[in-house]
């Protein structure tokens, strides 16, 4: 069995590589909050540990390298838009096989939000790989602003040797919690 101690992280790309035009910014955030030597934030990136692939790459070359990926990390980080839902490839192959075969707690994050106290109110940016696993009970997710003391915590308590939270596909943090980084005010 492969060592699991990556992030592995997922979004929509929207079909261009273009950092500024597509979800691949937040991805790019959360590198630059590893890099940072004034963050305690550390990332391993489990896009790291693979070769790299192209856009030349065959599907097949993909698929099997988002495959090696997965199996190789603790937790998802899922970033959740309004266009994620649109994906109809690689997030919805993503989020099967995370949670179908790699049986890992998905960290769904959402930049549109500063906190979230009902994650349900929120399925309108579920890809429906996501919705139908929550619904049927598989999913084990945490739902969490895109903020770094948010994304900080879930990374850190919430991976695949983590099995008693999130025990549902409706986990979120409490308010005096996010009262206490500061996101809502008290």
């Amino acid at each position: 069995m492969a060592y699991r101690n990556g992030t592995y992280i997922a979004f929509h790309a929207g079909g261009t590589t273009d950092p500024t035009a597509s979800d691949i910014k937040y991805y790019n955030t959360m590198k630059m909050w590893s890099a940072n030597k004034k963050i305690e934030f550390t990332l391993i990136n489990s896009h790291e540990k693979t070769s790299a692939v192209r856009d030349s790459s065959t599907k097949e070359t993909l698929r099997r390298s988002l495959v090696a990926r997965l199996n190789n990390s603790k937790h998802m980080v899922l970033v959740l838009t309004a266009t994620t839902k649109n994906d109809t490839d690689w997030v919805p192959f993503e989020i099967a096989h995370a949670i179908d075969v790699c049986q890992i707690p998905i960290i769904a994050v959402y930049p549109d939000y500063d906190w979230i106290l009902g994650p349900a109110e929120l399925s309108n940016y579920w890809p429906q790989a996501l919705a139908s696993r929550i619904k049927n009970g598989t999913a084990r997710v945490i739902h969490v602003p895109f903020k770094l003391p948010a994304v900080l915590d879930a990374i850190e308590q919430f991976g695949v040797s983590n099995i008693t939270y999130p025990t549902d596909g409706y986990g979120f943090y409490s308010r005096e919690t996010q009262v206490r980084w500061g996101l809502i005010k008290p």
